[in-house]
């Protein structure tokens, strides 16, 4: 059995990827940052209100305060986002656009920067969205598949095909 896909490697499917990675192999470390992140917002909070019987007076810590706040709400809830479009400016030339044909024992992935052959063996987790698959191989790196762009197969028999391959459960995301 042979699978195509043709994916392209742009800002949203590189913040679906990063949010694969977040909920895959970065899951307790992205659990307890989100907890640091929100305690030191609720703190930042409460320490830039004034007290009981003190006035409010508007002053350069203050806005500094609240700015550093409304930064780190955004960053917290844009995380992946943020680090997809990270991730889009560190790509490298010519690896925008994949085609990625999936055989017995391998599968190769044929960008203009070159072709790589890789092995299921190396695979340590399989996520799955409503647009994408994702292999990710450890906490940095990962590879996307676009289920629109698949040209060759159908997502139902790549899904038993992957999951006979890797022996791993596919993780809906």
């Amino acid at each position: 059995m042979e699978f195509i896909f043709e994916t392209l490697y742009d800002t949203k499917g590189l913040s679906v990827m990063a949010k694969a990675l977040r909920k895959t192999t970065r899951k307790k470390k992205s659990r307890r940052s989100h907890i640091l992140g929100i305690l030191v917002i609720i703190c930042a909070i409460l320490l830039s209100l004034p007290g009981k019987n003190e006035e409010f007076v508007l002053t350069i810590n203050f806005v500094v305060t609240w700015a550093v706040i409304i930064i780190m709400v955004l960053a917290l809830i844009f995380e992946d986002k943020l680090n997809g479009s990270i991730a889009k400016k560190r790509m490298l030339p010519g690896t925008e656009k994949s085609v990625t044909t999936f055989k017995e024992d391998v599968y190769i992935s044929e960008t203009n920067a070159g072709k790589t052959e890789f092995y299921y063996s190396n695979i340590d987790e399989i996520a799955e969205t409503d647009e994408y698959f994702v292999f990710v191989f450890n906490k940095n790196h990962a590879q996307l598949y676009d289920k629109n762009g698949m040209t060759y197969g159908t997502n139902e028999g790549f899904r038993k095909f992957i999951t006979e391959k890797t022996g791993k459960k596919i993780q809906t995301i």
